[in-house]
């Protein structure tokens, strides 16, 4: 959508200047005339001036939206006006990326944007979609506040999930990290003193203590060019990872893995169960919250069984019956 620049007065003589986005430049003058009564002057901005210098920013995380959300909450319930109160909780937040996006979302919404639309705009790679959705459910309901104060609880959860999930792996990947540690001093430094021992002994060796030596001098001829291996088959992973053919296939190998995958299935599950709810107290339609639940899920294998039950839902059937179909639900969901 174009972005048009304008300069403008109001009939008191004050003047104002913004931007506004809109299909045309007729639509742009008539936005811009519900602030102030007289247009001086619009012009459309190139693309390359008009990009938003916020999308570079990284994805917020649920501590600082919980936080947020909550402090919004606080705000709202004060009755002060939307304005003033983006305002200040922009200048109350620690995380530097959210802080800018709410400065421009304060902005924004003094020259008469909605909120939602803002964050739609600004915080489209940044902000989950079901802050945006959540966002836009409140303000068409009329209860801003409480749709942050359910998002403040929502994140909450979700971050105390996530440190769960953090906690249940560390020690497993700590064990494997001291394993390959070990098995590394093992090969490249206690085989080998032991080789010359071997050597003048005039033995002959046997052959589980061959194998030892033989896969000591391996490594250390081949170790750099094992950790070039290693990276690069990470690295592929990684871009095959991105496509949607290969993001599918990975996910389901990673449910396959045992106690890992059930780790993560449990923790999608979990997700989707409190955005589900939250989504739905807010007063979203069903189909709208199946689909907005689907697309925040961490697994795309999970997430695309969940998306594959709308078209039953929308014809008539029971969430519960159209889950029972799917191969990754947990089959207490479907109950």
């Amino acid at each position: 959508m174009p972005t048009y620049k304008y300069e403008g007065s109001y009939l008191s003589g004050e003047k104002v200047s913004g931007v506004v986005e809109a299909v045309s430049r007729t639509d742009a003058v008539n936005q811009i005339r519900q602030s102030c009564e007289i247009v001086l002057s619009i012009k459309e901005v190139p693309k390359s001036a008009a990009r938003d210098p916020l999308s570079k920013l990284q994805k917020i995380g649920a501590k600082s939206l919980s936080l947020t959300c909550r402090q919004f909450a606080i705000i709202l319930n004060a009755g002060l006006p939307l304005v003033q109160t983006v305002d200040l909780v922009a200048g109350q937040c620690p995380d530097k990326n959210l802080g800018a996006l709410l400065r421009q979302a304060s902005e924004d919404v003094s020259n008469g944007w909605s909120l939602s639309y803002s964050f739609e705009q600004r915080g489209a790679k940044t902000l989950p979609v079901t802050f945006r959705e959540t966002v836009r459910a409140g303000e068409e309901s009329g209860d801003l506040q409480a749709a942050f104060q359910r998002m403040a609880d929502y994140f909450e959860r979700m971050n105390k999930t996530h440190e769960s999930v953090v906690s249940a792996l560390t020690y497993p990947a700590f064990v494997i990290l001291v394993a390959a540690v070990v098995v590394a001093i093992i090969m490249l430094y206690a085989v080998p003193t032991f080789v010359g021992v071997f050597q003048g002994m005039s033995i002959d060796l046997p052959w589980p203590t061959r194998a030892l030596i033989a896969m000591s001098e391996f490594f250390q001829k081949y170790i750099l060019v094992l950790a070039a291996l290693i990276l690069l088959v990470v690295f592929a992973l990684r871009l095959y990872g991105a496509t949607e053919k290969g993001g599918a296939l990975l996910a389901k190998a990673q449910l396959g893995i045992p106690i890992l995958g059930n780790i993560v299935r449990l923790s999608n599950a979990s997700q989707f169960a409190h955005t589900m709810s939250m989504l739905l107290t807010a007063g979203m339609p069903i189909l709208q919250a199946i689909e907005v639940s689907g697309r925040t899920m961490g697994n795309p294998c999970m997430a695309q069984e969940i998306l594959g039950t709308l078209p039953g839902v929308e014809g008539g059937r029971s969430f519960g019956e159209c889950l029972g179909y799917a191969k990754e639900i947990p089959p207490c969901w479907c109950r």
